[in-house]
């Protein structure tokens, strides 16, 4: 077990440039913290490269460090790494997934247009994954999956469904040759999301926070849903309305 005392260790500049989507895409990897993540990623199997730990710090005894690369670090380290005001100390380099579409199975989709607050996106993966939908799709202008922001905000989910990035039309054209129903969100021009009944077979589609989702890509879909408002707010979070519209369009049985 390897021992790194100093921030200006290489090793440590190499794993804190990967809280930067330049060094993650150079290098195909990206880190998490904290105890529930790095448990996610062993219970889910997920490509860990190696583990960081505080000295300080006592590890569950059911994780298995024999079978990962393991480096004992400072405190001093453990802080200089963190994306968090108070570091619980634990890490883990995870390699990012690669998905084949052309063997990408499933009936239920979330399609995410040019989310930009890393909170939202994350609380969006994390809802799609609890309501069992089988993709995330991201398309152009949407914040990087794995800023540290969206990875805490999704809890884990990361580990538990593909997520992937794509051109929305493309991905509208292709779901809706296999028969599955795209459902673009818009305030005005669309039909009550209280008028189209559940289904084991949907995909969603929500836009950016400001701006909604692009005319063009509405033009597209099988049809657009709106969610009423009885108040005087003039819109909903955009995460809280795809928590809604997941939830009413699946169909458990």
């Amino acid at each position: 077990m390897t021992y790194i005392q100093s921030v200006k260790n290489q090793q440590v500049k190499e794993w804190r440039k990967l809280l930067t989507k330049k060094g993650r895409d150079r290098t195909g990897t990206y880190i998490i913290e904290g105890f529930h993540l790095v448990e996610e990623a062993l219970q889910s199997r997920q490509e860990i490269v190696s583990l960081m730990i505080d000295e300080n710090v006592d590890i569950p005894l059911h994780w298995d460090l024999q079978a990962f690369p393991t480096t004992t670090i400072t405190a001093e380290v453990s802080a200089h790494l963190s994306s968090t005001e108070t570091s619980q100390g634990v890490f883990a380099i995870c390699r990012i997934p690669k998905f084949n579409v052309s063997t990408l199975k499933g009936s239920t989709f979330l399609l995410l247009d040019a989310i930009q607050d890393p909170g939202n996106l994350g609380t969006m993966i994390r809802t799609a994954d609890a309501a069992g939908i089988d993709a995330v799709i991201l398309g152009e202008g949407t914040v990087d999956v794995y800023n540290s922001k969206v990875i805490r905000a999704a809890q884990g989910s990361h580990f538990h469904l593909p997520i992937l990035t794509g051109q929305l039309p493309e991905w509208i054209q292709k779901l809706q040759n296999q028969q599955i129903p795209v459902y673009g969100t818009a305030l005005e021009g669309g039909v009550s999301y209280k008028t189209v009944q559940s289904s084991t077979s949907f995909a969603l589609l929500v836009g950016n926070e400001g701006n909604g989702v692009a005319k063009t890509h509405l033009s597209l879909t099988t049809s657009n849903l709106y969610i009423p408002l009885y108040g005087k707010s003039e819109s909903l979070n955009v995460a809280v309305a795809t928590g809604i519209l997941l939830y009413h369009l699946k169909d458990a049985n």
